[in-house]
């Protein structure tokens, strides 16, 4: 073979994943499900790039609208700990049932917003008191303490 004719897909599944794997996997997923390959497809759907989800830093409204409406409802059953900010943690969380997902970090989280979330009156709250085993809220609020439960 000569190297200038060398293509991504000659690589072999075990090297794929090798380079994937150096990459962010929100960037292997929005980037390799959907594009008409069943070979990236399936590669794409491993473990290893959908068990944990972050989207902290992501301020891209399509990206999210992609997520949503397309990749979470497909890999939603393999997803295990979700990494969100609270603009997006509404959205993202009713994209699809997360029947495995036990773990939740929510950065910038401010007290209003902890408020808004952990209420009787919540929609979010059977997800919160009932699936989620593990729950981290990184607070901005300087002096501010948030019992969630």
């Amino acid at each position: 073979m000569n190297p200038s004719d060398a293509h991504l897909l000659d690589l072999s599944n075990e090297i794929l994943l090798i380079v994937l794997r150096k990459l962010n996997n929100i960037d292997v997923l929005y980037s390799l499900l959907d594009i008409n390959n069943g070979r990236l497809d399936i590669i794409a759907q491993e473990n290893t790039f959908t068990n944990v989800l972050n989207f902290v830093h992501t301020d891209n409204n399509s990206l999210i609208d992609r997520f949503c409406i397309y990749i979470l409802p497909r890999i939603h059953h393999n997803i295990k700990y979700f990494i969100l900010e609270p603009v997006f943690m509404e959205r993202i969380l009713r994209a699809a049932v997360y029947p495995n997902l036990t773990e939740l970090k929510l950065f910038n989280f401010e007290q209003q917003i902890a408020s808004k979330y952990f209420t009787d009156e919540s929609s979010l709250r059977s997800v919160f008191q009932q699936q989620i085993a593990s729950l981290i809220l990184v607070n901005n609020d300087k002096g501010a303490r948030i019992d969630p439960f």
